[in-house]
């Protein structure tokens, strides 16, 4: 008995868990509200982790740059905001050109934001100051249209403790000057043409 009433409890739990995550439809809502950020990571990339050894920013072929499934992922990211009627204000990128050029076919810009540069071979106190000026960035922007922020995961590991898949986005607002997360979106699935 006691196990069916905890086996009980935890379905309500997870029901109710659930229930409380925002669906799709009204995460772009908050986007059409405007006042939020969306932390974005590049899309998928040929396969390894990091970069080559010796690779330089100003030089793509040196790094690991997207796969062309990624390519196909950031225009139909961009396709998705289009047809949910957001329009970034700003778009903001990592150097590295995975994120340039992710930010770049999905929005047809991208600022280039060292404080979203990769972390992987980062100190801590490099980390640290990373976090730091793009927390003070974010806290002076003033724009309501959406801002976009194109990074890598270990970046939006430390500065939101989640972890996407390549493509994926989260949703941030600020409150007393803390972001907090509203929900993620996935990487929008590859529209089927109707056959006759």
């Amino acid at each position: 008995m006691n196990a069916r009433w905890f086996l009980s409890l935890l379905v309500l739990a997870a029901v109710r868990a659930h229930a409380a995550e925002p669906g799709e439809a009204a995460l772009w809502d908050a986007l059409r509200g405007g006042g939020v950020t969306v932390l974005m990571r590049h899309a998928a990339t040929n396969p390894g982790i990091g970069d080559p050894p010796g690779f330089k920013l100003d030089q793509c072929a040196t790094q690991r740059n997207l796969s062309p499934a990624g390519q196909q992922d950031a225009r139909r990211i961009g396709a998705a905001f289009r047809r949910h009627g957001v329009n970034p204000g700003a778009v903001w990128s990592s150097r590295w050109c995975r994120c340039l050029d992710t930010a770049r076919l999905a929005f047809a810009q991208a600022t280039p934001e060292p404080s979203l540069d990769s972390m992987f071979n980062d100190e801590a106190d490099q980390s640290a100051a990373k976090l730091r000026t793009l927390r003070a960035r974010l806290a002076a922007h003033r724009d309501t249209a959406p801002l976009v922020l194109v990074t890598h995961d270990i970046n939006i590991r430390a500065l939101t403790g989640q972890s996407l898949a390549q493509g994926e986005l989260v949703l941030l607002t600020q409150r007393a000057g803390k972001l907090e997360v509203v929900g993620r979106l996935p990487v929008p699935r590859e529209e089927k043409t109707a056959t006759r």
